[in-house]
C-alpha cells in the first residue's frame, strides 16, 4: 500500500463545553465553531463524542422523540458545514438499532458514518445499556487524504485503530468524552501512544470540556504524530478551537501547555464542576454554611474562584460548643474573599428543641441525638434561605466522611452539590495549602487547627476516627482497589483501624444514597462507579 502523503489540510479541533439535551445550543456552539475553523483555514472540524446531545445522555437515549430531535440538529449542522467537512459525534436510531455514532457531513449530506465498536460498561460508563456495537470500520478521503475515525473506547483497546490503518486509513481522527479523574491526561497519552505504534497512524484525539452533574472533562485534546510524538496540545478545562495543519505527512501549527500539578488540576476541575452545575442548572447563586473548619473553608475559596464573589453568600451557624477562634478565623476569611457574611446564631432552636422533646427523652442520656439536632438546625436554615433565595447550598462534606458516615443525615449533609465529595481529607488540606500559594485566603489557623465538628466541648475528629493519614489509606485501597481487609492489614495498616473503617464504610451506604451529587475527580467515587447494596451480610475476608 502506498501510504506516502502529498495533500495538506487545516483540521480543527473542536474542544467544547456541551449540555446535555440542549441540543438547540449545542447546534449552535457547533456551528460557530464550525465559522470560526473555516474562517482560521480549516476544511475539517472534528468534534467530541456525542457532541450533539451532551454526554452522558443517560436515560434520554432510550427515547424515541430524543434520536429524532437530534437528527433535525443534526440536519442544520449539515447545512451549515459549507466548504467544510464537519466529523460530528451524535446517537442515531437506524431501524430497530441505535448508535453511538460519528457522521462525516458537508453540505446537507452525510457523506459516511461510523458506529462506535466498543461499548464501556465500567466505572461511569454503561454503554450497553443504551447502544449496540458496530462491526464496520469507517474510512472517508478528504483533500487526498484518507481518514480513520474511531470514537474514545475504541482507542482505550487494540483492534479498531488497527483495523483503520487496514481499510487504508493514514490519519485518525478520535472523538472523544473522557472525564477525568487524577492522572487521566496523561494515562490518555501514555493509552493513544500504544494504538500509534500498533497502527502506525498518527491521530487527532479531540475530547469534550466542561462540568456534567458529577462529571468534569477536562478537554486536554491532543495530536500525536505517528511516531508518538506530542506535536500538540490544547488548554486543558478550557473551552478552545485550535487549528492544526498536516502537511506532507507532518503537522504544523500545533502548541505545547504547561504540564500542571496534581493539586492545580484538581482545583481546576473543582471550579469548572461547580460553575457548570450551577449554570447549566441555572442557580443564581450559592450558599455556603461556614464552620471554621477546613472544608468549609475549601469550599467556599472553590465557590468564589468558580462564580465570583458576588454570587456566593457564607453563613455561620454558631452554637454554644463554637469557640471564638472559628468565629475569628470565618471573620477573616470572607473579609478576604469579600462574600456576603451573616452570623444566626442556633441557640434559641436548640432551646426550642430541647423543650419539645424534653418528656421524650426524661431519663435519657444526652448522646449523638443532641449533636445531630445542632447539624439539622444549621441543614433547615441554609435550606430555608435556599428556598427563599434560589441560591444552591453547596455541602462541605469530603470522602473520608462520606465513606465513614461521619455526617448528619438532612443536617449538614443537606444541600444540592457536594464540591468536596471525592475529595479525601488529607487531600482537603493539600489542596489548600496550594491555594494560599495562589493567594492567602484561607487563614492559616483554619489548616493549622485540629479538624473538629464542634458539637460537644473539647471535640476532635480522631476521638471518632482513626488518623486521617491511615483512615484515607484504608478508604482507598478497599474501595478504588477493591483490596479485602485481609490485603490492607498484610500491607501494614492496624487490625482494629481496618476492622473499624470497614465496617463504617459498609454500615453507612444508606446514608451515601442520599447525599447530594458531587464532583467526581478519582478514579473511583461514590457516585456512578460505585454500586454496592444497602442491604448485604456479606462478610469481608480477614
Amino acid at each position: 500500500m502506498n501510504t506516502s502523503i502529498q495533500s495538506s489540510i487545516g483540521i480543527a479541533i473542536a474542544q467544547l463545553n456541551l449540555t446535555v439535551g440542549d441540543l438547540g445550543g449545542n447546534a449552535d456552539r457547533i456551528i460557530a465553531a464550525v465559522g470560526r475553523a473555516r474562517a482560521a483555514g480549516a476544511s475539517l472540524l472534528l468534534t467530541p463524542e456525542l457532541a450533539l446531545s451532551g454526554y452522558p445522555p443517560e436515560d434520554l437515549l432510550l427515547r424515541p422523540d430524543f434520536y429524532r430531535a437530534c437528527a433535525r440538529e443534526m440536519q442544520r449542522i449539515a447545512d451549515a458545514a459549507v466548504g467544510i467537512v464537519v466529523v460530528l459525534g451524535h446517537p442515531v436510531e437506524e431501524g430497530l438499532q441505535r448508535f453511538n455514532a460519528a457522521s462525516v457531513l458537508f453540505e446537507g449530506r452525510v457523506l459516511a458514518r461510523y458506529h462506535k465498536r466498543l461499548l464501556p460498561n465500567y466505572e461511569v460508563f454503561d454503554e450497553e445499556r443504551y447502544f449496540q456495537a458496530g462491526d464496520e470500520t469507517c474510512v472517508f478521503e478528504w483533500q487526498g487524504i484518507r481518514f480513520g475515525l474511531n470514537i474514545c473506547a475504541d482507542v482505550w483497546e487494540s483492534g479498531p485503530a488497527t483495523a483503520a490503518r487496514a481499510a487504508g486509513a493514514q490519519v485518525l481522527l478520535a472523538l472523544n468524552a473522557s472525564p477525568y479523574h487524577m492522572g487521566k491526561q496523561a494515562l490518555r497519552r501514555q493509552i493513544l501512544r500504544e494504538r500509534v505504534r500498533e497502527a502506525g497512524l498518527p491521530v487527532v484525539y479531540c475530547n469534550m470540556v466542561g462540568g456534567q452533574d458529577e462529571l468534569v472533562f477536562d478537554g486536554a485534546s491532543f495530536v500525536l504524530a505517528a511516531d508518538g510524538e506530542l506535536v500538540h496540545q490544547s488548554e486543558p478545562f478550557e473551552e478552545q478551537v485550535d487549528v492544526v495543519r498536516f502537511d506532507g505527512g507532518g503537522w504544523q501549527g500545533g502548541r505545547s501547555v504547561p504540564e500542571c500539578g496534581c493539586e492545580e488540576e484538581v482545583y481546576e476541575a473543582l471550579k469548572i464542576g461547580v460553575r457548570d452545575y450551577l449554570g447549566k442548572n441555572s442557580f443564581p447563586g450559592a450558599i455556603i454554611g461556614l464552620s471554621g473548619g477546613i472544608d468549609s473553608a475549601l469550599t467556599l475559596a472553590i465557590a468564589v474562584d468558580a462564580l465570583g464573589a458576588d454570587k456566593v453568600r457564607a453563613v455561620m451557624l454558631p452554637s454554644p460548643y463554637t469557640s471564638q477562634m472559628s468565629l475569628d478565623d470565618s471573620r477573616e476569611m470572607v473579609r478576604r474573599l469579600g462574600v456576603r457574611y451573616d452570623e444566626i446564631p442556633i441557640e434559641p432552636a436548640m432551646k426550642a428543641f430541647d423543650g419539645l422533646l424534653a418528656s421524650q427523652f426524661a431519663g435519657l442520656p444526652a448522646d449523638a441525638t443532641e449533636e445531630n439536632l445542632q447539624a439539622r438546625i444549621r441543614g433547615m436554615i441554609v435550606m430555608a434561605l435556599s428556598n427563599k433565595t434560589g441560591a444552591i447550598v453547596l455541602t462541605t462534606g469530603n470522602k473520608s466522611e462520606m465513606a465513614t458516615g461521619y455526617a448528619t443525615l438532612y443536617g449538614d449533609m443537606a444541600g444540592g452539590f457536594a464540591v468536596l465529595k471525592d475529595l479525601y481529607k488529607t487531600f482537603v488540606f493539600r489542596l489548600s495549602n496550594w491555594r494560599n500559594t495562589v493567594s492567602p485566603v484561607i487563614p492559616q489557623n483554619i489548616i493549622d487547627r485540629p479538624p473538629s465538628a464542634e458539637l460537644k466541648p473539647d471535640q476532635k475528629d480522631q476521638d471518632s476516627l482513626p488518623p486521617y493519614e491511615i483512615l484515607d489509606a484504608i478508604i482507598q485501597a478497599y474501595m478504588e482497589r477493591d483490596q479485602s481487609p485481609r490485603e490492607i492489614i498484610a500491607a501494614g495498616y492496624p487490625e482494629a483501624d481496618v476492622r473499624r473503617t470497614v465496617t463504617l464504610l459498609k454500615r453507612n451506604e444508606y446514608k451515601r444514597r442520599q447525599a447530594p451529587v458531587g464532583i467526581r475527580v478519582t478514579q473511583r467515587g461514590f457516585g456512578r462507579d460505585w454500586r454496592y447494596p444497602i442491604t448485604s451480610r456479606y462478610q469481608d475476608e480477614y
